[in-house]
């Protein structure tokens, strides 16, 4: 029997022991190098591209001889007005591609010695930045459609005759419970979406220019509305899975990557956040077959060149801080 890519030395390719070793003049370079990697690491202005630049001999930040104009490693990247070392961040990423399953902000702040709140916006960061590619995401070919319930729940009565059946739509739609719908293409990516419940989403849908499409959904009235735009095949999931090629099973897969990062991982997972831990997901779910070492550079190089973050900049709990 053929042993799973991940199993294999080739998935590992990413040493976490070498990162967390890195000098601060070896994390200097790393980052340079991956930021810069079209200059070799050599900095440049921002403002005007120019490749006329020093570097302080007192503290790491350069200036532009043309236009005068100072910058460091982390101008105008998501990490800018950072306060942890490099090496903690290169550290932060390696432990992130590295968590098959995502990684909880508690473990984050453990390993790396720094406060929760610092390693809450820290991930949030990060899936921020990783999310950005599926901004404007087309899909096509056979797209599959489904949604689930994420978020708050209803507690679960003591006494037998007092509990609910909390499966029922009118106990899913609660004020902390959204509804995360995703589509995926049976040979491709996935993309999420959140909303108060599955109807809201076809707009959303339409937006991603489906022409052309196969479209699969379940028996969920929510997904009528599908066949007066798409050729859509429907399956009833309470006689099959899987019927002649009828199926959400690609979609579902990625719910119970998402299911598993929500109980088994975060044990919790608010509504306010759902879309950010469901994009993780998703990327983790698109890119499950790359080694780690590639996960890593994909990262690190898209946390780089995403812009300051406006919703994570100084930001704990709905208060600067």
């Amino acid at each position: 029997m053929a042993q799973h890519f991940l199993l294999s030395a080739q998935a590992r390719t990413l040493s976490v022991a070498k990162v967390a070793r890195m000098s601060d003049d070896e994390a200097r370079a790393t980052f340079r190098a991956i930021r810069r990697a079209e200059t070799d690491g050599e900095p440049f202005c921002p403002r005007r591209g120019c490749l006329a630049v020093y570097e302080y001999a007192s503290r790491p930040i350069f200036k532009c001889k043309g236009c005068g104009h100072q910058f460091s490693d982390t101008s105008s990247t998501i990490f800018a007005s950072r306060k942890p070392a490099l090496r903690d961040y290169l550290l932060a990423i390696a432990l992130f591609v590295n968590s098959a399953k995502g990684m909880a902000a508690l473990q984050l702040s453990r390993d790396l010695d720094v406060q929760y709140k610092t390693v809450f916006v820290l991930a949030h960061k990060l899936r921020e930045a990783v999310s950005a590619e599926a901004t404007d995401a087309k899909l096509s070919g056979e797209v599959e459609i489904e949604g689930a319930y994420f978020g708050g729940s209803i507690r679960k009565e003591n006494k037998a005759e007092e509990r609910v059946n909390r499966r029922k739509k009118e106990y899913q739609q609660t004020g902390k419970r959204r509804s995360g719908v995703v589509m995926r293409e049976r040979t491709g990516r996935a993309l999420p979406f959140v909303f108060r419940g599955e109807d809201d989403s076809v707009p959303t849908i339409r937006e991603r220019d489906l022409d052309g499409a196969h479209v699969f959904a379940d028996e969920a009235s929510g997904w009528d509305e599908l066949h007066a735009y798409y050729n859509t095949s429907r399956i009833n999931h309470s006689i099959a899975f899987s019927d002649d090629g009828v199926c959400t099973n690609q979609a579902e897969s990625y719910f119970a990557r998402l299911r598993c990062a929500e109980i088994g991982t975060h044990h919790h997972i608010s509504g306010r956040y759902l879309h950010a831990y469901a994009t993780e997901m998703a990327w983790r779910e698109n890119y499950r077959r790359e080694p780690n070492g590639a996960l890593y550079q994909l990262v690190a190089s898209s946390v780089m060149a995403h812009p300051l973050s406006r919703q994570w900049s100084g930001y704990w709990q709905r208060a600067a801080c």
